[in-house]
C-alpha cells in the first residue's frame, strides 16, 4: 500500500555564515559570507519527501513576517500541503543562525519563535489515513507529537520519530513510535550509553537498546548505517564524497527514507535511498535547498 508522508515540525528561516572555523569562547571571527536558505527540521524533512516522489503535507507554524511569508510561498512551490500549517500572528518565525567551517561542519542556533506555540489541537487539519508515513523531530513540543502520533496510530498510519535535536521529552512519544531514526549522538543521550562503541561492540549495543522499538536506524554518515529490524541487524554502505555544506543531511535522511516507504519500496531499499540522497545533500549550500529530487537520486552512483 502506497501512502503519504505528513510532518509534525519545526518551520525556520536559516541564516547561513561562512567562517573559515568555530570561534572559541569569547573570540570574535569575520564571516566571510552571509545567505539565507529555508530551514527548520519539519520543513527540510519535507522538501526531502516531497522532491523524492511522495506526496507530502506538513504541520507546524510560522509568523506574520517576512520569514514566514518566504517560508509558505517557499513550500507551497514544492508542492507541499500546508493545510495544517498555522500562522501565529503573536510570535516571530523560527530562526536559525548558522556557521558553516571550511570543511562543511557546522554549528547552529535556534530561535524556536512560532515552532513553540504548537499544541495537540495543531493537529486537527490533518485527515491521517492507512498507509501514511508520519514524522516527528524534536524541534516542536511534545504534546503536538504526541497528539499527532496517538491519531495517526489510530488511523492506521505508520510513525517515524527522529529525535533532533535531542532534548528531554515525554517517554509516551517512544511507546507511540514504529521507526525510530538517530544519529550516534543522540543514540547516546537517549540510551545512556557514555561513548557509543565501534565494530561489534556497536552491533551488540543497537541488539538491546530501546527494545519497545520495532525498527531502530542509527545513521553515521558517509560511514552509511545500522539497522535493527525484526532482530536482526544489519549495515546499509554509506557514501564518501566531498562535503560542502552538512547542514540538513540528516533531514534529508529521514524525508527520503519516509518517502521511500510510503511509496512502497522495503526497508533496505528505502534506507539506501536515503543514503545516496544525503550524499548529494552535503555537497550543496543550504538546507531546504539542498535537498536532491528523485531523478538525481536514482542517478546517484549509476
Amino acid at each position: 500500500m502506497t501512502g503519504r508522508v505528513v510532518v509534525l515540525g519545526s518551520v525556520n528561516r536559516d541564516l547561513v555564515l561562512s567562517v573559515p572555523r568555530h570561534p572559541r569562547p569569547g573570540e570574535t571571527l569575520t564571516a566571510t559570507a552571509l545567505a539565507e536558505y529555508p530551514g527548520g527540521k519539519g520543513a527540510n524533512q519535507a522538501v526531502a519527501s516531497a522532491r523524492a516522489g511522495a506526496p507530502t503535507s506538513l504541520a507546524g507554524a510560522i509568523g506574520t513576517d517576512g520569514f514566514g511569508a518566504a517560508m509558505q510561498e517557499f513550500l507551497s512551490g514544492e508542492g507541499i500541503d500546508l493545510t495544517a500549517l498555522t500562522v501565529l500572528p503573536d510570535h516571530p518565525t523560527g530562526l536559525a543562525v548558522i556557521a558553516v567551517d571550511a570543511t562543511g561542519q557546522n554549528s547552529i542556533l535556534v530561535v524556536p519563535g512560532a515552532n513553540a506555540a504548537l499544541g495537540a489541537k495543531d493537529t486537527a487539519a490533518l485527515d491521517f489515513r492507512p498507509g501514511d508515513l508520519v514524522i516527528a523531530p524534536f524541534e516542536v513540543p511534545d504534546q503536538f507529537l504526541i497528539e499527532g502520533f496517538r491519531r495517526a496510530r489510530k488511523a492506521g498510519a505508520r510513525t517515524l520519530l527522529n529525535p533532533a535535536p535531542m532534548r528531554a521529552h515525554d517517554p509516551a512519544l517512544i511507546g507511540l513510535t514504529d521507526l525510530l531514526v538517530l544519529n550516534e549522538t543522540e543514540f547516546a543521550l537517549l540510551t545512556g550509553v557514555a561513548d557509543v562503541p565501534e565494530g561489534p561492540a556497536l552491533a551488540a549495543a543497537l541488539a538491546v537498546a530501546l527494545p519497545d522499538i520495532p525498527v531502530l536506524v542509527l545513521t553515521r554518515g558517509p560511514d552509511g548505517a545500522l539497522v535493527r529490524d525484526q532482530g536482526s541487524i544489519r549495515a546499509v554502505p554509506g557514501h564518501r564524497v566531498a562535503a560542502r555544506d552538512t547542514t540538513g543531511a540528516g533531514d534529508c535522511f529521514v524525508g527520503v527514507l519516509a518517502a521511500s516507504l510510503a511509496l512502497g519500496l522495503d526497508l533496505e531499499a528505502a534506507l539506501s535511498r536515503a543514503n545516496r540522497a544525503a550524499a548529494i545533500s552535503v555537497t550543496r549550500d543550504g538546507a531546504g535547498a539542498s535537498m536532491p529530487k528523485a531523478v538525481e537520486i536514482e542517478a546517484f552512483g549509476a
